[in-house]
């Protein structure tokens, strides 16, 4: 009789979806090792970034020729119902319900599906990005356009509601790493951004600063957490970490035990 190797899959085989899982937990393992460079040389870049903006033109002259073919095209085009719609935006992005409300049922939902690292990460960035925002609104001073239909703080560069849309988009998609949650961001993003112009609070260089700003606050704050994020979802799905990787805080050349957490 012919022996016969069978090549069925045992119930304690990786799946392709774990081998993936644990080759992100040994690249999260290295951006978490040198998140301190990583981080510093965003910052870096996002703080040259801002100053080459401010330096390189006058903002109480007339805004960029790009700026105002925008927001004339959007003046032309507007709707009572696209008004409506971009009023929609304004209410979940900003005020009581951007602020607090949102943030605070995403912390709540992370919580309960026990991603606390993931929670923590997400109010470090929405911290940090409003605070930002807050900061280089102030610093610039920049008016904003006359056609404006919302009541608006003072400053218009950059749009903190494109930035806590980038920021949370961001966020949520490297939390939960799935395409939707990434395709979800964008269109939750874009949409943000073109309500603003459509609603004359900002003007086109403004949103697209926001979105620059949110997203690369979320990058920044995701350095440190990064291997505390991966293990948080390894143990989520009940696959053991790579065991060449050592976990957060551990020695290295010394590999973290396989325990899954339940």
């Amino acid at each position: 009789m012919t022996d016969q190797t069978s090549t069925e899959p045992t119930g304690t085989e990786p799946t392709t979806s774990d081998h993936q899982l644990r080759k992100q937990d040994r690249t999260a393992h290295e951006v978490q090792r040198r998140w301190p460079l990583i981080s510093g040389l965003l910052a870096v870049a996002l703080v040259i970034l801002g100053g080459v903006l401010i330096a390189i033109r006058q903002f109480q002259v007339v805004p960029y020729a790009i700026d105002s073919e925008w927001m004339d095209e959007l003046y032309e085009h507007r709707t009572p119902f696209f008004v409506a719609v971009a009023d929609a935006f304004d209410f979940m992005g900003g005020g009581i319900v951007g602020v607090f409300v949102v943030p605070i049922a995403l912390i709540v939902l992370l919580l309960l599906l026990k991603r606390r690292w993931g929670a923590l990460y997400f109010v470090s960035a929405v911290v940090l990005s409003a605070g930002l925002v807050q900061l280089i609104k102030n610093l610039v001073d920049r008016p904003r356009p006359e056609q404006i239909l919302v009541t608006a703080d003072f400053g218009s560069f950059p749009s903190g509601h494109t930035a806590n849309a980038a920021t949370l988009a961001v966020v949520l998609g490297i939390v939960f790493w799935r395409w939707w949650v990434w395709v979800a961001g964008v269109i939750w993003t874009a949409a943000m951004l073109l309500s603003r112009n459509y609603l004359g609070a900002h003007w086109l260089t403004d949103t697209v600063g926001g979105l620059v700003l949110g997203a690369a606050v979320a990058l920044i704050v995701w350095a440190p957490f990064a291997q505390l994020l991966t293990r948080e979802s390894l143990r989520r799905r009940g696959v053991a970490p790579s065991p060449a990787v050592p976990g957060p805080g551990s020695k290295p050349g010394v590999p973290e035990p396989s325990r899954i957490d339940g």
